[in-house]
C-alpha cells in the first residue's frame, strides 16, 4: 500500500480554533498517562452517549493536534512508513526541491526510486531533519560561546 500526503490542507476556522482550545484543556484535565487505554464518551447528533476505548498514546497525539489547531495551524497526520515525493519532502524541510534532490544525490538523505521518480520515506526524512536541527543548535551554541569568550556580550 502506498501512503502519500493528502493534496490539500486548510487552516482551521475561528470556531474550530476555539473548540480546539477548550478540547485540549478538557482532555488534559482527565488524561491519565499511567494507563494503556482510556475510555471516553462521545455524543452523537441525537445526544446519545457512546463509550469508546482508545489507546492513551492516541489521546496524547490528539492533545498535540488540538494544540496545533488551537494556534491556528493546519495539521496533517503522516504514517511513519509514508513515501514522499521530492516536493513534499522539500516542503517539510522548508528547502527548494532542487536543493533536496542535491541532498539525495550526495547521499545526505536516503531515498529510493519508483520508476524514474525519487521517493523519500517519512521516517528517513524526520531522522535527517533531527540530525540537521541538532547540528544547527550546536553551531549556534558554539557561536554564542565564542562571542562570550571574545567579550562581545
Amino acid at each position: 500500500m502506498k501512503n502519500t500526503l493528502p493534496d490539500s490542507l486548510s487552516l482551521p476556522a475561528p470556531k474550530e480554533i476555539e473548540a480546539a482550545v477548550r478540547g485540549q484543556r478538557e482532555l488534559a484535565t482527565y488524561l491519565s498517562t499511567r494507563l494503556e487505554t482510556q475510555t471516553i464518551s462521545i455524543q452523537d447528533a441525537e445526544n446519545v452517549s457512546h463509550q469508546i476505548e482508545l489507546p492513551t498514546s492516541a489521546l496524547m497525539m490528539l492533545m498535540t493536534i488540538l494544540g496545533e489547531v488551537a494556534e491556528g495551524n493546519a495539521v496533517q497526520v503522516v504514517p511513519i512508513h509514508a513515501e514522499l515525493t521530492t516536493q513534499e519532502a522539500a516542503n517539510i524541510l522548508n528547502v527548494s526541491r532542487p536543493h533536496l534532490v542535491k541532498l539525495l544525490e550526495e547521499g545526505e538523505l536516503k531515498f529510493h526510486k519508483t520508476g524514474r521518480h525519487r521517493r523519500v520515506f517519512f521516517a528517513d526524512l524526520m531522522k535527517y531533519k533531527e540530525q540537521r536541527d541538532q547540528q544547527s543548535q550546536k553551531a549556534m551554541q558554539d557561536l554564542s560561546d565564542l562571542s562570550q569568550d571574545m567579550g562581545f556580550y
